[in-house]
């Protein structure tokens, strides 16, 4: 079903993401078709958050790795509860595309307000802040690892969707009447995948194994998790090496330092004087990076069109986005109540 699927939806997906040009799969090299066949099987289609990685093959690999093993890789944790925790993130990060995609996903499980899932959507709603994170949730060691790397998942994602692609999976020109039914065969096309799950831990050969980074320690119940989480982190790491300038990696990681997780302002103000400090040549990387880490919803052309007026280079604009993200996500993952269990190599 999913390789029928990617072909059916491929032009239209390709058309969704902005700013940079997706890698085809016709033009794909090995790492990217690996990765992008291994999509195809286990979500049924190259869907957009995921192509928009695709310039730069390793980060596209780590979005893969946790989207795959926090979400669709069969766990101790139920697929419902994982898209509720989903949902819930991505409403809290503004991302109204990823919750478009994964309500509808829950709605096709027939899970759409489940009262038995009330205390998974609470327990979600408070992962976005540090105060919020640090409350007790009431699963086993396995269940919190699956669902905070789903949280965490999504909190990097929403940030790429954010920047990359519009507000809803459905072309702007679909009636507002018609897009709830839209939404909803939407979810059911998606149903007998989601319900089918995936096999914990098929994906990690994408990427070397690394150490596990004591920011981490939310995935240490799951070894599935705990392993994509590493290696992601660390390929996306190395990213930020190769296209964010070290100024503005020290400034972005200042900022989530002392950042509680709520919105910096209503304007993009708030962002001069962190900027205004680092060297011209680096200050439209730097506001871009600042801005997809802390307000992703706050990007825009303007700010994408001067990080490329000096950087024009799609790898480039993947990975300094991507390691932003990352940067906001791992902050947020630091914050929940640790898993107490062993880390090792993964």
């Amino acid at each position: 079903m999913g390789t029928v699927l990617t072909r059916l939806t491929l032009p239209g997906t390709m058309t969704q993401v902005r700013h940079v040009t997706p890698v085809h799969p016709r033009a794909a090299d090995a790492a990217v078709r690996e990765v992008y066949a291994q999509i195809s099987r286990d979500f049924g289609m190259l869907a957009p958050p995921l192509l928009l990685h695709s310039p730069a093959p390793a980060v596209l690999a780590a979005a893969w790795v946790v989207l795959r093993e926090s979400l669709l890789a069969n766990g101790r944790a139920s697929r419902a509860a994982k898209e509720v925790v989903a949902t819930v993130v991505s409403e809290a990060n503004t991302c109204p595309y990823c919750v478009d995609v994964h309500q509808a996903t829950l709605t096709g499980l027939g899970h759409a307000g489940d009262p038995e899932l009330s205390p998974v959507a609470e327990w979600a709603r408070g992962l976005g802040t540090r105060d919020g994170a640090a409350r007790h949730a009431d699963f086993s060691k396995e269940e919190l690892s699956e669902l905070t790397g789903v949280a965490v998942t999504f909190h990097y994602l929403n940030r790429m969707v954010n920047v990359f692609l519009g507000d809803s999976l459905l072309p702007p020109q679909v009636p507002a009447g018609a897009r709830g039914g839209m939404l909803r065969m939407f979810g059911r096309v998606m149903r007998p995948m989601a319900r089918r799950g995936a096999v914990p831990g098929e994906s990690l050969g994408l990427l070397p194994a690394a150490m596990p980074a004591a920011d981490l320690a939310f995935a240490a119940g799951s070894p599935h998790v705990a392993g994509a989480f590493t290696r992601a982190a660390h390929a996306v790491e190395e990213a930020g090496y190769r296209s964010v300038p070290e100024e503005v990696r020290a400034m972005v990681s200042t900022a989530l330092a002392t950042w509680d997780g709520t919105p910096p302002g209503l304007g993009r103000t708030w962002a001069d004087g962190p900027v205004s400090d680092l060297p011209a040549a680096h200050r439209a990387a730097g506001r871009l990076a600042l801005l997809t880490a802390m307000a992703s919803y706050q990007v825009d052309d303007t700010v994408v069109a001067a990080f490329r007026d000096v950087t024009p280079g799609d790898r480039e604009l993947v990975e300094l986005t991507s390691w932003s993200a990352m940067a906001a996500a791992r902050t947020a993952g630091a914050w929940t109540r640790p898993v107490h269990a062993e880390i090792r190599p993964a």
